[in-house]
């Protein structure tokens, strides 16, 4: 398949928004997990895009990236917690913050494991499977129904945009989940280390800029995500 083509647009858009949905959905009911209900005030628990698309980060820049054919970069609306109701904040902060990137990581997962299904049932073959991930032809497009490209396309989609968002987020990055989560973990060793990284954070979406603009970012994610495909594909 060469160049761009709209339906690829459409699909590859539909399982960002929803890979997108589901990270949010995931922060607000772990942070309700553990005390705090300022997402369900809020009416973030809830899978509708209506309660976390953001225009600019949700629409605009993911279009934009799978239009140009490039690196798909967005977000949604950052769910508000209220750490003073968390019943121990160390660990609420580590689990809350890694609720989204885990939601992502058990998406991929469930796409691997029904491209697994259509495997073991005879839907497509293996290697077309493998034939999408590469970039070629399906060897055989007329299976399921006529509906195995688009499937397949789909579900590739929910694979690769699913582990940029995991492998993304769990950079130390501030405002990223990562850098949540490693504050918490410097609160415990040592509170001038803590406060010392938490300074970085203002300028937080400044380092991310420059860290791509470097390749440095590339340089770190890419490594992780080819992991994580590698770990996957082992399943099927």
């Amino acid at each position: 398949m060469q160049g761009i083509h709209l339906g690829n647009v459409v699909l590859g858009f539909v399982a960002f928004l929803f890979s997108l949905c589901v990270h949010e959905f995931a922060h607000a009911w772990t942070t309700e997990r553990f005390g705090d209900d300022t997402g369900r005030y809020q009416g973030r628990i809830t899978l509708d895009p209506r309660a976390h698309i953001d225009p600019i980060g949700s629409i605009l820049f993911p279009l934009l990236g799978l239009i140009g054919g490039g690196f798909i970069f967005g977000w949604a609306k950052p769910v508000e917690v209220n750490p003073n109701r968390w019943k121990n904040k160390v660990v609420a902060n580590i689990v809350v913050s890694a609720a989204g990137p885990i939601s992502n990581l058990l998406l991929a997962l469930g796409a691997v494991l029904l491209l697994k299904l259509l495997v073991v049932t005879g839907g497509v073959g293996r290697g077309d499977v493998l034939s999408m991930f590469s970039g070629h032809e399906l060897a055989n497009p007329q299976a399921l129904l006529g509906l195995a490209e688009p499937v397949l396309i789909f579900l590739r989609m929910m694979i690769v945009v699913n582990l940029l968002l995991a492998v993304f987020n769990m950079l130390p990055i501030p405002p990223l989940d990562g850098s949540h989560i490693l504050s918490s973990l410097l609160s415990v060793v040592s509170v001038p280390l803590m406060e010392a990284y938490e300074s970085l954070r203002p300028y937080g979406f400044f380092i991310i800029i420059l860290a791509s603009l470097t390749g440095l970012l590339s340089q770190i994610y890419l490594p992780l995500m080819r992991f994580f495909l590698v770990l996957l594909f082992s399943l099927l």
